[in-house]
């Protein structure tokens, strides 16, 4: 069976090595962090979201970045620097504003569709990853936000996802910890949300247990493709590494993009930075305070997931800003206070900021495929719904390697 490199242990890159494992590949995972799921897929939102894969591509979507501009507290930030890769970027993304449609139900197709997969791997691989079925709740402050929800909801329901309109009182009935006015809402029952750095550690382990190689701690240098395989030039602080194999699937996240480059590839990933505060519930009043069901705040562009008894992962934000991971203050700050305005009795003393750089495409669909080597395939580019879509992913790359395979 040929053997075959996965560069990224994030989600997709722990998927993707999973599903070809079973498929009887000999796999070698490589990443530059001490352990997997480090970086992005660290502390995200925790929503598994088929109800969120509306793509951004919309007129509105270039207003609101406009009125935002400098406002530093905004839910989308746009650093004006300019950069080729920011201009290139931002021109695909409006030239996708045709196909809004057409990849809102697609995402939210391929999100249906990783849903059993990702549950079922949990289950036969003893994964504990704070699984909580319990539905997400969007929330509306007035009847535009409403309106335009309403017709997202149509829009999701072609790609198979029923949504339910839910009036004021019903938002109180499905979350009564929830403070302040609202229009109404809706809400998807079959959602749920998990901690996706336990989920990618156990998968890993998994992936390990099942005769896979996990290289960490080096850092990937140079890909060159040959005739009949591929070398990965790799380096750790004292030493540098050459490994050859029979293929390769570049799961980098916004590391990508340079990795896709050097193999004659361009892959037009840009990093959107995304913030989120874990905010631990140590006393019982706080634990009682804090929100059970999974919300999503669409006028504050604010998530939450509650992470077991005594954790409470509030996320948010987009902020075009480059390769900066910097943990800025006034970004952090309004996630703090909508938790103190929505859920006054829970103690945000102590809270834990984190950032990591979502890796979106301009039209804002994973990159899933051959690359221009037949040797080389792609599972990247997922965007802010890379823990939603990841496994369905997973599945679909190790096919089209299957299929290349049997030629």
């Amino acid at each position: 069976m040929k053997s075959i490199a996965i560069i990224g242990a994030g989600i997709t890159g722990i998927t993707t090595a999973y599903c070809l494992l079973k498929q009887g590949y000999q796999v070698t995972i490589f990443d530059k962090n001490r352990y997997p799921a480090m970086e992005t897929s660290y502390a995200n939102g925790g929503q598994l979201s088929a109800s969120n894969a509306e793509v951004w591509n919309q007129a509105s979507t270039i207003l609101k970045g406009i009125r935002w501009l400098f406002n530093s507290q905004a839910p989308l930030l746009f650093n004006m620097k300019p950069s080729w890769h920011k201009l290139s970027w931002i021109t695909e993304f409006i030239s996708h504003i045709p196909h809004y449609e057409e990849n809102t139900i697609q995402t939210v197709q391929l999100a249906i569709r990783a849903r059993q997969s990702l549950i079922y791997w949990a289950r036969i691989e003893q994964i504990d990853f704070d699984y909580r079925n319990q539905g997400i709740l969007h929330i509306y402050r007035n009847a535009t936000d409403f309106a335009h929800a309403s017709r997202v909801t149509r829009l999701l329901a072609r790609g198979g996802l029923i949504r339910q309109p839910v009036t004021a009182q019903d938002i109180r009935r499905i979350e009564p910890t929830l403070s302040g006015n609202f229009y109404g809402g809706f809400f998807t029952d079959s959602d749920s949300t998990g901690d996706i750095h336990k989920y990618t550690s156990g998968l890993a382990a998994a992936c390990e247990r099942l005769g896979a190689t996990l290289i960490f701690n080096q850092q990937v240098q140079q890909l060159t493709c040959h005739p009949q395989q591929v070398t990965i030039s790799s380096s750790d602080q004292y030493n540098a590494f050459e490994h050859h194999f029979d293929q390769l699937v570049i799961c980098a996240g916004v590391a990508s993009r340079h990795l896709a480059a050097q193999v004659g590839d361009r892959i037009n990933i840009y990093p959107v930075k995304g913030y989120s505060i874990t905010i631990p519930l140590l006393d019982t009043l706080s634990q009682s305070a804090a929100p059970s069901v999974s919300l999503l705040d669409d006028s504050a562009k604010i998530v939450t997931s509650r992470l077991g008894i005594d954790r409470l992962r509030v996320a948010g934000t987009a902020e075009f800003n480059g390769f900066n991971t910097d943990i800025r203050t006034d970004r952090v700050l309004p996630l703090i206070k909508w938790v103190e305005d929505l859920f006054p009795n829970v103690n945000t003393r102590q809270t834990i900021p984190w950032t990591g750089l979502r890796p979106m495409m301009p039209n804002m669909m994973p990159k899933v495929g051959h690359g221009h080597n037949p040797h080389i395939f792609y599972n990247t580019g997922h965007g802010h719904l890379g823990w939603t879509l990841a496994p369905a992913t997973a599945e679909w790359i190790t096919q089209i390697i299957n299929t290349a395979n049997q030629h």
